[in-house]
């Protein structure tokens, strides 16, 4: 356990001091050589702020609304599966630091949880007040009565949004992952919300099966099945967007899967400007990918996020130290994203613009759109 975390990079340290090699590598793998990995962060130490000064902003707000539901700042806590694997207690210590931070937490379909009792977990903590908002990741099923069963079991816990991930046509080629020979749980544990989906069924990770066949109109499908909002994760195409808007998605997770999936496609933080122009304001646009720092959120709300999502660093402050860990990484987070907008002037997340930012090497050479 670290002694004091003071960055998200400590945390990292920390839980590959601590960590099963093989698990420390599923965490912070890739797809192929990983490039897309190293680029999610690397964009945003390209992009620069440009702050104002006395603008009378003693007084900050991070609060956010998404959905009708209230959060404490633009931070949510991204789907990632198998949080077994690094602390006992799993996604139940997660949802209790959560909760406690106000932040809003995507349940994964694999998680080794079952999403009711993450759920009963974050209202426990809440201590009789509202918990934040917890959606639930799914990804669809060849077998549409599978995926109707996974859509009641969030809906009954209580999820007030779904996150459908759309980039999985197959599994993404993890090198690091059939070097080590991971591909299984460990015995004793099992991806919880599979579990008695059909008779016999026991929350086998493969249960989990990727399709290229699924179209657009399997989210018209899902649109008609549910009355929660979905967002589609790991849209990219600014064409795509658009057509998200147009099938009624209600928002978007702009992500490459942690560059999980399909290695040398580019950083989130590159395509946002063009993503957020694309949907025009109509829906949310969530930033997934490389966050590591305030500035970070910053530079992500300046240029058209309406919030930002973190994975992997929620798994090393979980291996370090548990919910503590959690709640250190959110706290972290906060007192960065607070300091920052102090630093540029802002009195709110709602004050960031473009303005605050320069891209001293993104020009039209890059591909990269300028706002």
């Amino acid at each position: 356990m670290t002694a004091v975390a003071l960055s998200v990079r400590d945390f990292e340290a920390a839980a590959r001091a601590t960590l099963d090699p093989v698990y420390a590598d599923f965490i912070a793998g890739g797809a192929r050589d990983e490039i897309t990995v190293r680029a999610n962060e690397a964009a945003f130490g390209e992009l620069q702020l440009l702050p104002r000064v006395l603008r009378g902003n003693a007084v900050r707000s991070l609060d956010i609304t998404l959905f009708g539901g209230r959060a404490s700042m633009p931070v949510l806590l991204s789907p990632t599966a198998f949080h077994k694997l690094v602390d006992p207690e799993g996604e139940v210590a997660t949802a209790r630091a959560a909760a406690a931070a106000g932040a809003i937490m995507v349940v994964s379909m694999a998680s080794t949880v079952a999403v009711g009792e993450i759920a009963e977990a974050a209202r426990r903590a809440c201590e009789g007040a509202d918990p934040p908002p917890l959606w639930f990741q799914l990804y669809l099923q060849p077998d549409r009565e599978i995926t109707e069963a996974l859509v009641r079991r969030a809906t009954d816990a209580g999820c007030a949004a779904l996150v459908v991930t759309v980039d999985s046509a197959v599994l993404g080629a993890g090198e690091r992952n059939r070097r080590n020979g991971f591909h299984d749980l460990p015995p004793g544990l099992r991806c919880e919300n599979l579990v008695d989906l059909r008779d016999g069924e026991n929350g086998h990770v493969r249960q989990i099966l990727m399709s290229a066949e699924f179209t657009w109109e399997h989210v018209d499908w899902l649109r008609g099945i549910t009355d929660l909002p979905i967002l589609l994760k790991g849209v990219l195409h600014p064409d795509d967007a658009r057509l998200a808007v147009r099938h009624g998605v209600d928002g978007l997770v702009l992500s490459n899967h942690g560059g999980r999936q399909l290695d040398t496609v580019p950083a989130t933080l590159e395509l946002l400007p063009e993503i957020a122009a694309a949907v025009e304001g109509r829906v949310p646009v969530v930033l997934d990918g490389g966050v590591r720092r305030g500035t970070d959120v910053v530079k992500a709300l300046a240029l058209g996020a309406s919030a930002v999502g973190i994975g992997r660093p929620v798994m090393w402050a979980l291996a370090d130290s548990g919910e503590k860990g959690v709640r250190r990484l959110l706290e972290l987070l906060r007192e960065e994203l607070d300091d920052t907008l102090a630093l540029c002037g802002a009195s709110g997340v709602a004050d960031l613009t473009p303005e605050l930012v320069r891209f001293p090497s993104w020009g039209p050479r890059s591909g990269r759109v300028v706002p």
